[in-house]
Formats: C-alpha cells, structure tokens, sequence
C-alpha cells in the first residue's frame, strides 16, 4: 500500500496548531484541500472518538469525480493515539461502494517545535489503491497551505 509525508513549517506555537485539529469549526475551515468545502457531520475529540466529515467539490470541477457522490468525499476518521501539541493519529475509511477506496488509511500528524514556530508533518500509510499518491500528497500540500493560513490568521475564523 501506498504511503506519503509532507510537512510545513507554521508561524505558530504547537499548542495553536494542535488547537485547529481539536475543533470542529476548523476543521471545516481548513481540512479540506484546494477549493473543496469541508462540513463535521459530528465530532468527538478522544482517543476511540473521531468525527466524521465531507469534502465537497466546487460545481466548477471536471477533473475528479467524488468518492461518495458525484461532487463528495465523506470519510469517518476514528482517533488511535493523542499526544496534545504532539501528535495525532487517526484511521481513516472512506465511504465508497467502489473497492478501490476501501481499507483503513492512516493519517499521522506530527507537531515539532522549530525556530519559525511548528513543523507539521502528515504522513500516509494505507492509501487506498483508488487514491494516487501524487493526489494524495498534492491535496495534503494544499492542506498545509491553508491550515497555515488559517493558524496565522489570514483566514477568517468562523
């Protein structure tokens, strides 16, 4: 199975990164890649709680088909580990009736103190077949863009 790691330093203490992981409103502000629009359905942050979310896909886009639906990608990610200001790993499943995108895929985030403020790594294990790495990390980049975005305050808390 594939795997992949991609990491941003982020002009803010651990404590505020890990913050925007540990709410349902960020989330959604900043999870989703691109110009896709993230909405929590529930979430319950603990370790054997987990949330489950969609990523929508602007009405614009011809390029990707959506794993649930035509324009979405819902996932349930369960919460395997919890270390605050540290790191995060979670187990994702994608709701899909295509087998390509089945199996549990592992998101393991990482919070390293740096001389600019956190290095926030992402690393993949088990991406599903259906999901090409290069995807995978491309979203992940856009990912990290706007959650950094998001922690140093240029985009708009909800």
């Amino acid at each position: 199975m594939a795997q992949t790691t991609n990491s941003r330093i982020i002009h803010a203490t651990a404590e505020k990164v890990f913050e925007a992981f540990s709410n349902a409103k960020a989330l959604e502000t900043w999870l989703a890649p691109s110009d896709m629009v993230g909405k929590v359905h529930n979430f319950n942050f603990r370790v054997g709680g987990g949330y489950t979310m969609s990523l929508f896909y602007p009405e614009s886009e011809v390029n990707f088909k959506g794993k649930t639906a035509d324009k979405e990608d819902k996932f349930t990610s369960r919460y395997i580990e919890i270390i605050p200001n540290k790191k995060i790993v979670e187990a994702v499943n994608f709701e899909s009736d295509d087998p390509n995108f089945a199996g549990e895929m592992i998101m393991e985030v990482t919070f390293k103190p740096h001389q600019d403020g956190t290095e926030v790594t992402f690393h993949f294990k088990n991406i599903p077949k259906g999901i090409k790495p290069e995807d995978n990390e491309a979203g992940t980049i856009s990912t990290l863009e706007k959650l950094a975005r998001y922690v140093e305050g240029e985009i708009v808390r909800l």
